[in-house]
């Protein structure tokens, strides 16, 4: 969060008194559905300790002794004081008993929107895993990305997933690394309720290593799709797993189209881009894509 002094060097006492009002005013929200949520969502990544991390091998493990189960909770408190009150997370091994014993322990509110990781070709399995996941207290569901990016052409396996989850009687996305996914969901008017689709731009150096650096291949293709899209988009990797900071990243998403952003972030940097979304939030022009949520 940026303190007064950082604020008078930016821009003398009118910048103070803009600062408090971005600390004062909540995230905004917006809606899927009757799934009512802040713009800004927490990425579940580094809470299974998905790091991402190219060829450092020592983060995953560093993740994971920093992110034990209680820090877990704390992170989720933490988010849910400033405002994050839903989470985007996969059916990792233990999920959704963390999840259940967040709310039953800690008493926690926050919002669960999750992705079943059951073969998605076998109808019965999927559909056991997402009535286990709704059991459980899921608020949403949606068909994974790492599942549907490699259904290209075959759309109608991907609608029956959907309609298995909407069936259970939450919302239901289909989320999507390749943009192509989402253009075939669009022409066959497949009923997702939301889309979970990568954006990010380019202006990072570790960009074109093609090695766990790159989720979104075509951004200016995304957002001149994402135009016609008359459904809530949720942006995700956002920051391309860390390489590009917060704010550029959030103005570049909201600027371009998204109605919601994935951010995947520790405890101790909760706080500085809660406020971050807020001020980019707050002071989006040149958006051409209406609000959708």
């Amino acid at each position: 969060m940026a303190t007064a002094g950082a604020a008078l060097a930016l821009g003398g006492a009118e910048s103070v008194m803009g600062q408090a009002a971005v600390a004062q005013s909540g995230l905004p929200k917006g809606k899927i559905r009757d799934m009512e949520m802040g713009r800004m969502l927490l990425g579940g990544n580094l809470l299974t300790h998905y790091t991402h991390s190219r060829d450092l091998q020592y983060v995953y493990n560093l993740a994971k002794h920093y992110n034990t189960l209680e820090k877990i909770f704390d992170t989720m408190a933490l988010a849910e004081e400033h405002g994050v009150n839903a989470l985007v997370i996969h059916t990792a091994p233990n999920v959704l008993g963390m999840m259940k014993q967040y709310r039953e322990k800690r008493k926690g509110k926050m919002q669960w929107i999750i992705c079943s990781t059951a073969p998605i070709e076998d109808a019965a399995k999927y559909r056991q895993s997402l009535q286990e996941m709704v059991d459980a207290g899921a608020d949403a569901v949606y068909v994974w990305g790492v599942h549907t990016d490699g259904l290209i052409g075959k759309v109608g396996v991907i609608a029956k997933a959907v309609e298995m989850g909407k069936a259970l009687g939450v919302p239901c996305g289909v989320g999507a690394h390749e943009l192509q996914i989402i253009q075939e969901c669009e022409k066959a008017k497949v009923a997702a309720d939301f889309y979970i689709k990568t954006l990010h731009h380019h202006n990072y150096p570790s960009a074109k290593l093609n090695h766990d650096s790159m989720w979104c291949k075509n951004p200016k293709e995304t957002i001149a799709f994402m135009k016609t899209v008359d459904k809530p988009w949720i942006a995700f990797k956002v920051m391309a797993a860390g390489a590009i900071g917060p704010e550029d990243a959030l103005r570049y998403v909201f600027t371009n189209g998204a109605d919601f952003s994935l951010a995947g972030m520790f405890d101790f940097e909760i706080a500085e881009d809660v406020q971050i979304a807020k001020r980019v939030l707050a002071s989006v022009t040149g958006r051409t894509r209406a609000w959708h949520g």
